[in-house]
């Protein structure tokens, strides 16, 4: 069982939810780090003592070195700082929290050092997810999901003795708050209803991926990385209730499902705690109570980006890296009321069809690729 973390954006949903994890099994921390709420941060410092608290910006830093001044805690910045936090002799566990292409280098690095990585941040598998998991085996790091689909199918393949029998994983997807619209009623929907998910409370980037189903396609590329599966073995039906968060099917027609609360608690802990199970601060799960359970297939016409997830997704190369670099700068542009709904899935195809595909990316041509996209985009709109 781990004893001591690090924490790569303690200050967001998962990172607050981990923190909460922590406190309850009594584990030290490590190193913190977070965007530039200096405020939270420094809230944080006085309550856990980490060694490290890093920020994104200098700025950010000085602001929480300030705070903090009377705590003999080391304060840092950047990606030079991230990398450090995910490095920390001490730290048993790294759960990487951060959004977007920021967590692939300290990833890498973590799992160098040989930490047990709580993998939160699917883009570092989306971009990246054959270099990372070939790293993973060459410096025999553990990798634990903590995205709640993935914990699900890691845990029913618990009961499975050889990939052999899996005969496919399906991805429970809630629908996000526009299931049942078509696409003319969602060309104008508002970011103020996009970020009221109905089941989770989430950061307003993957809230509003859950909205246009891009996450689960990011989800659907995750899951073939994380478990070394085609995509036609990778599926995914809406579950408007988020109970079942996963299932896998076997080649003898068993179907194993994990089921629970929509609590993102649960799974940070099992990250932290496998393979033993331990009390978790998560209320139990009543089946007499929870309503009856739904399942159907996902509109891939309404909703484009889940398809084009998996078109790239099949594709391989440098493809995912395109879609998720293009896809964090116009979900930026929709939270700023720049662009409409469907304008974040007409720039990620443009910056897919535009950006020059690669078949074998080395981790710079990844990064140059995710650099690429995000200029498309920017240029496209004139920014």
């Amino acid at each position: 069982m781990v004893k001591c973390v690090s924490i790569l954006g303690s200050t967001g949903s998962i990172g607050r939810q981990s923190l909460d994890v922590i406190r309850h099994m009594d584990l030290k921390v490590a190193a913190l780090t977070a965007g530039t709420n200096a405020e939270r941060m420094a809230e944080q410092c006085r309550e856990f003592r980490p060694d490290l608290a890093v920020m994104a910006t200098e700025e950010a830093a000085k602001e929480l070195k300030l705070k903090i001044a009377d705590l003999p805690i080391k304060v840092s910045w950047g990606e030079e700082g991230l990398i450090e936090a995910a490095t920390m002799d001490d730290a048993d566990c790294v759960i990487t929290a951060v959004v977007g292409m920021l967590g692939l280098k300290p990833t890498l690095a973590a799992i160098r050092a040989g930490k047990r990585i709580g993998l939160a941040n699917k883009e570092t598998l989306v971009c990246a997810g054959e270099l990372v998991m070939a790293e993973a085996r060459a410096y025999n790091a553990e990798i634990i999901p903590v995205d709640s689909e993935h914990s699900a199918i890691f845990q029913c393949l618990m009961g499975v003795r050889d990939k052999k029998e899996i005969k496919k994983l399906i991805l429970t997807c809630s629908g996000g708050p526009f299931y049942g619209m078509n696409k003319e009623e969602l060309a104008h929907v508002t970011k103020a209803v996009a970020l009221k998910h109905p089941n989770w409370k989430m950061g307003e980037k993957i809230t509003i991926d859950c909205a246009t189903l891009m996450n689960k396609g990011l989800e659907v590329i995750e899951a073939m990385r994380l478990y070394d599966l085609p995509l036609e073995q990778v599926d995914v039906v809406i579950h408007r209730q988020s109970i079942v968060h996963s299932f896998v099917e076997c080649i003898d027609g068993a179907v194993m499902a994990q089921m629970g609360v929509p609590d993102m608690r649960l799974p940070i802990q099992l990250a932290l705690t496998y393979p033993q199970r331990t009390e978790c601060p998560v209320d139990p799960l009543d089946l007499t109570t929870c309503g009856a359970l739904t399942f159907a297939k996902p509109d891939l016409d309404a909703f484009p980006c889940l398809k084009l997830a998996m078109e790239c997704a099949a594709k391989g190369g440098n493809a995912c890296a395109v879609m998720n670099g293009a896809n964090e700068v116009a979900v930026a542009l929709y939270l700023q009321d720049k662009i409409g709904f469907y304008d974040i899935y007409n720039l990620v195809l443009g910056a897919v069809n535009g950006v020059a595909f690669i078949e074998k990316p080395d981790l710079e041509q990844i990064l140059e690729s995710d650099r690429l996209a995000r200029r498309y985009v920017r240029e496209k709109m004139s920014i």
